[in-house]
């Protein structure tokens, strides 16, 4: 996109953002958020937002819906000019990626060749990061199953990450690891030894608070973790609905309605000093239910920002 065509589509977004502030159901928090002064900033998963079409109305409906930050993908197929024009016209931050291929591709893959293309994808995504005025690229660094072992994970993916610390130091941006249901890192005290190798304040965690749920306490792992939590994910686990449904429809709970025990955790975090983002990483929808995630987030941080 040449330069005039950008200034032309800029200009185009910001009076079609306008357009949409005034349109009823949006107007009520369009443009108006005063989170920037909340130690917890609130923020969705683009792809939760499943109305409209453009990235523009994307934007604009999360921001109208009470949010202040979304996440990318990538690699992705997302047109940096459009991202960098939505984020202009609306106001709503870009505040880091999501590395699109770990599972596909994890670090510890026996292949070399594939540990190599996992690397190149991460590499991607920081400089994406860096270009959309981010500050976080999230990273599964390893799965183990039955033929990928637990302490060869380890080793490979410290060494196959570390190689792209130093342009994640150069560019500003972090790697923060992510717990997820990929049988490693299975302990708070072992997690921050995992992010301690790589010897850098450009590594640390991305804890994701319901996915503790089913086998920990949230409010343990923030206090153990500490400083080395960069960012939070945002969802809630019922070990009940676990218990009598399957594993899986434990996350079948709206957030604050499972046990998470969320006093816990804003008093965990108040305590380790987090001030930061906050990303809701639940089933999206159209305005209606993206509303309702943000309340949802607004009431079960409310301890912290008041």
């Amino acid at each position: 996109m040449s330069d005039m065509n950008r200034r032309e589509f800029i200009e185009k977004a910001a009076i079609v953002s306008a357009g949409m502030a005034a349109m009823p159901g949006i107007a009520s928090s369009f443009g108006n958020s005063n989170r920037s002064e909340q130690p917890i900033h609130m923020a969705l998963k683009f792809g939760m937002i499943q109305t409209k079409n453009t990235m523009l109305e994307k934007f604009a409906i999360a921001k109208s819906c009470g949010f202040d930050g979304v996440e990318l993908d990538s690699p992705a197929g997302w047109n940096l000019d459009e991202a960098l024009a939505a984020k202009q016209a609306t106001g709503l931050d870009i505040h880091g990626v999501v590395l699109s291929s770990h599972w596909s591709k994890p670090f510890n893959h026996p292949d070399a060749q594939v540990r190599k293309e996992a690397g190149e994808s991460l590499n991607t995504a920081i400089h994406d990061c860096k270009a959309l005025g981010g500050t976080s690229v999230l990273v599964v660094p390893a799965v183990v199953n039955g033929t990928m072992g637990y302490a060869q994970a380890y080793d490979r993916s410290v060494e196959e990450i570390a190689r792209h610390v130093p342009t994640a130091e150069e560019l500003g941006v972090s790697i923060a690891f992510e717990n997820v249901w990929n049988n490693f890192l299975l302990s708070p005290m072992e997690a921050a030894r995992y992010v301690d190798e790589f010897n850098s304040d450009r590594v640390g965690w991305y804890f994701d608070i319901g996915n503790i749920v089913n086998y920990g306490y949230p409010d343990q792992w923030i206090r153990t973790l500490g400083k080395r939590i960069l960012k939070l994910d945002v969802k809630d686990f019922s070990r009940q609905k676990r218990n009598d449904e399957g594993l899986w429809n434990g996350f079948s709970v709206k957030i604050g309605d499972g046990d998470a025990d969320w006093a816990k955790v804003c008093g965990a975090l108040d305590e380790i000093g987090y001030k930061g983002w906050a990303t809701a990483e639940v089933g999206g929808g159209d305005e209606d239910r993206l509303s309702e995630i943000a309340s949802r987030m607004d009431r079960v941080f409310k301890p912290l920002n008041g």
